[in-house]
This record gives structure tokens, C-alpha cells and sequence, in this order.
């Protein structure tokens, strides 16, 4: 499986260049014109209100992107998550659970003050969000209009985050947030299956605010005819905290020690490229698929890498993290690297959210 997608993303990035890579890609390429359609038509049709969507009766806040893989979706709802707390606001994330047994079914995976169900069930970033911000509230559900409505009855939000939800037009929202990778915002500027876009670019037109990611401080994105007002952010790792628990630590810390980094994300190579800019000695890496659920076969692996190369110690996400608590007297010592949201140019999105916290 591993290996067919590292195929099609070859064949996507235009690495692969045989007769039967360009014949594939123009099969492709003739199967996302029909696709591409019919999320035109889908969008046009909630647009005319000809497929009903619903409204809660408090706001609701949708952080979300346009193509595969992450753009930096959960950093930046911890960030709104906090930046309303921290305004007074009880807020509570609708998400869709994904990669938990229970996805799609509705859950309450925190009440704000306990985490109700784990990541087995509920997902990795359900239970993410849940630890990393102290009071938030989070629900899942695949219809998260009714996801939304179990919040309302049982947790009394004042506002409502829904996490990956610019393609759920079925909710109604009050403010729209695209993300777009600063480095790459369209990938290969096609739309699925011969590119990374999960619909058309004109789908921008529905946002509110593009939050540009993983900008650099010195550099703008160059994204020609953007109507939509846009800022920049970057993602920061913070230092990194023992798996088992215990006072944080700094990357400087950990230098002149072997390590070894381990991580199942949408993007693992520019994890690792972040703990090498923090000064971190890697001597090597291990990457698994996107939400894996960590198993015996999966940990066998981790430490056979980390019995070869020699490490003292290993760093793994946040994200990771939080489906390793099985595994922790196995491991060893472990350390979760902290990654943060940092805005560029705060101000756009806080008057943004202050409209907001003031109706």
C-alpha cells in the first residue's frame, strides 16, 4: 500500500516519465474532469440552496484546506481554541474522528475538563486537541450539524470550531478559514486522482480568510489574482516534553546525544527537517502512513531502528503521542516535540475573532 502510494505521488510530482507513467497520468487526468464537475456543481447547488444546510444557533468557526496531505489544520485550531478561551469563550471542536473504530459516530471526546474516549476510538486529533488546550471542548460525529447539536444539549458552547470542515457545507459557518501551504498551495495544481486537490481552485472564493502556513518571516506567497485577504504563519517547534510525563525541555538539551525520530503524519520529512534546524543530532528516521494505529508490529519496528542506529533517546509528535501510551515501558525514553502555530500578521484574523467574540 505504502508503495503504491509513493507511486502515484511520483507520478503526480511528475517524477516518473515511462510510457505507462504517462499513460496512467493521462487516465488520470481524463477521471478528474467529471470529478472536478461534480464539486462544482455540489458547491452551486448548497450556493442556491438547492441542497439544504443548517445553522447553529452560536458561531461557528471552519478552519479547513483544498488539497491532500497537511496543511497545518490541528496547530491552527489549537491556536483559535486557545485564543477564545483565553478571551472568556467556551468552545467546543466539532470533528469528524478520523482513523478512530468509532469515525463518524457521534462522541463526546471531552467535556473541557476530561477526556471522555481515547484515540483508539476517537482519533488522534480528537484527543490531541483535547490535551494540548486546556478547557476545550470537543465532539465528533460525520454530520457535524448533529455533532453540533449534542454539544449544544449536553457541553452549552459559546462558539464552535468545526476542524476540517471547509468541504462540510452541510453546517453553516460564520467565519471561513482556508489553509494553503506557503511552499506549495495547489500541489500540482490538478484536482483528484491526478493531483492534490480535493476540488477546483474557484473554491477559494468560499473562504473568508486564507491563512498562508508554513510561511517564511522574510517571504510572501506569490499567489497572483487572490481576491480573498490572506495572512502568513508559520509553524514553530517549542521544545519537547518526556512521553512518560515530566518537566519540558529545550531542543538544546538534547544535544550531543544520538536520536532517533519516528512519526506517522501527513508530512514526517518536514518534521524531521525541523528537529535538525533545532540543532538536534538525528541519526536516523522512521516514517508510517498518516493516522497509523500503533501496534505490536508497528513498535517492534521503531525499537529494532532504534537498537541499529545506536540512539540514546527518540523524538516523535504530538500527534503520535497520544496512541503511544501502551507502549511506553517498551520504548524507553521518549520525547514529544511541541508544535505551535505563530502568526505573521495577527491582526486580519483577531479582528476577525473579536466580531466574533463580541456578538
Amino acid at each position: 500500500m505504502a508503495d503504491l502510494e509513493s507511486y502515484f505521488k511520483e507520478l503526480m510530482d511528475g517524477k516518473r516519465a515511462g510510457w505507462k507513467d504517462r499513460l496512467a497520468l493521462a487516465g488520470l487526468r481524463l477521471a478528474s474532469l467529471p470529478y472536478a464537475l461534480a464539486l462544482r456543481l455540489r458547491a452551486l447547488g448548497y450556493a442556491a440552496g438547492l441542497i439544504p444546510s443548517h445553522r447553529l444557533p452560536r458561531p461557528v468557526i471552519s478552519v479547513g484546506n483544498v488539497t491532500l496531505g497537511g496543511t497545518g489544520k490541528t496547530p491552527t485550531v489549537a491556536w483559535l481554541a486557545s485564543y477564545l478561551i483565553g478571551r472568556g469563550k467556551r468552545v467546543a471542536v466539532l470533528s469528524r474522528g478520523y482513523g478512530g473504530s468509532a469515525e463518524g459516530e457521534l462522541r463526546i471526546v471531552s467535556d473541557g475538563n476530561n477526556l471522555l474516549v481515547g484515540p483508539e476510538e476517537a482519533g488522534d486529533e480528537p484527543c490531541l486537541l483535547a490535551r494540548k488546550v486546556p478547557g476545550l471542548m470537543v465532539v465528533t460525529g460525520a454530520d457535524r450539524y448533529r455533532a453540533g447539536l449534542l454539544a449544544l444539549k449536553e457541553l452549552n458552547p459559546d462558539v464552535f470550531i468545526l476542524d476540517d470542515g471547509f468541504q462540510h457545507l452541510k453546517l453553516k459557518r460564520d467565519l471561513n478559514l482556508l489553509l494553503l501551504d506557503c511552499r506549495r498551495p495547489f500541489g500540482n495544481d490538478r484536482v483528484l486522482p491526478a493531483g492534490y486537490l480535493r476540488e477546483p481552485k474557484s473554491a477559494i472564493g468560499r473562504a473568508d480568510l486564507v491563512l498562508f502556513t508554513r510561511c517564511q518571516p522574510e517571504s510572501a506567497p506569490q499567489l497572483a489574482n487572490l481576491a480573498t485577504p490572506a495572512c502568513r504563519s508559520l509553524h514553530r517547534l517549542n521544545g519537547c516534553a518526556p512521553l512518560k510525563g515530566g518537566e519540558p525541555l529545550a531542543f538544546s538539551d538534547l544535544k550531543g546525544e544520538r536520536c532517533m525520530a519516528f512519526a506517522g503524519i501527513a508530512d514526517p520529512a518536514g518534521f524531521f527537517d525541523s528537529l535538525e534546524k533545532e540543532g538536534v543530532q538525528l541519526v536516523t528516521t522512521l516514517a508510517f502512513s498518516d493516522h497509523i494505529c500503533y501496534g505490536d508490529a508497528e513498535i517492534a519496528a521503531v525499537l529494532r531502528l532504534k537498537k541499529a542506529s545506536r540512539s540514546a533517546f527518540m523524538v516523535t509528535t504530538e500527534k503520535d503521542a497520544v496512541k503511544l501510551a501502551p507502549f511506553m515501558d517498551q520504548l524507553g525514553t521518549v520525547y514529544v516535540a511541541r508544535l505551535d502555530l505563530e502568526l505573521l500578521d495577527a491582526p486580519l484574523l483577531q479582528e476577525m475573532l473579536e466580531r466574533i467574540c463580541a456578538a
